[in-house]
């Protein structure tokens, strides 16, 4: 029995190692190409740069040239709005369904998850035109609430699962200890389901960060882009000028990379546990 695990952990090692490189690659040839002379990216590619441009000129040139600096502030803001929309309107939602008698309660729960199927493509479209009647066109509202519409039915999704596996008793301990319903709520329910919360808020962001289809339909102006749009529209604007649009790229990916290198222990265990108590 040992001597046939043995070979297949190993074939497991490999494969996991040979698809941890290729996922890994378009990463590091985006950090890569920012970092090459101009005259380097139109010559055959090597793996290894040949030189290195330590001036930073792709990015000097992205934030001095373009209107990226604006672009990376709408992200933030709408990045940032939708998290907290969807953690407040998520938790209220997944607590109600799981601890009181709400009639249909399975059916909201599979309209979330059935609302969240849809492309956003498909939605984009008429909620352009709901947004032009009410005069919020090409405004960051319209996205804020545009994105909302898919973080939020995920979110419930996985805090209900949370809340669902939660023994109603650690509530009904702290209440009789001489906590209110609210707060045996924020003191018990809230520091147990936290890893959920920080996986909706992970996805959450995540959704609203990299999002290009409702930011191009909804938003016309250059002051309201965001990353994904304002970086796609350097392809036109300045002929193809792939250093800056990789520098673009990698400044995109940043934060993200310093947000799951604080969070990943929490994502992993939301995660795991949604997945179990779902």
């Amino acid at each position: 029995m040992k001597g046939r695990s043995l070979p297949l952990r190993a074939m497991t090692l490999v494969a996991a190692a040979i698809l941890g490189l290729w996922s890994f690659f378009p990463i590091y040839w985006m950090v890569v190409s920012s970092l090459r002379p101009e005259r380097d990216l139109f010559q055959s590619p090597t793996l290894i740069p040949k030189s290195i441009d330590w001036k930073f000129t792709s990015y000097r040139n992205l934030l001095e040239l373009t209107d990226y600096p604006v672009q990376f502030a709408n992200s933030v803001q709408v990045a940032l709005s939708v998290v907290v929309i969807t953690l407040l309107i998520s938790v209220v939602i997944a607590y109600v369904v799981t601890r009181y008698r709400v009639p249909g309660k399975s059916i909201i729960i599979g309209s979330m998850l059935y609302a969240y199927m849809f492309p956003p493509l498909l939605l984009a479209i008429p909620l352009l035109s709901i947004f032009a009647q009410l005069g919020m066109a090409d405004h960051l509202i319209s996205v804020v609430l545009a994105h909302c519409t898919l973080s939020i039915p995920l979110g419930v999704w996985m805090l209900w699962g949370f809340f669902k596996a939660m023994p109603f008793d650690l509530e009904e301990a702290a209440m009789v200890d001489g906590c209110s319903r609210a707060g045996a709520f924020f003191r018990m329910v809230l520091p147990l389901s936290m890893p959920g919360i920080i996986t909706v808020a992970i996805f959450s962001f995540l959704l609203s960060w990299t999002d290009y289809v409702f930011s191009f339909v909804l938003v016309n102006s250059d002051a309201n882009k965001t990353l994904p749009v304002g970086l796609a529209s350097i392809l036109g604007t300045f002929d193809a000028r792939w250093g800056e649009l990789m520098a673009g790229a990698t400044l995109i990916a940043l934060p993200l990379f310093i947000m799951f290198m604080f969070l990943s222990r929490y994502f992993i265990k939301g995660l795991a546990a949604g997945a179990l108590k779902g």
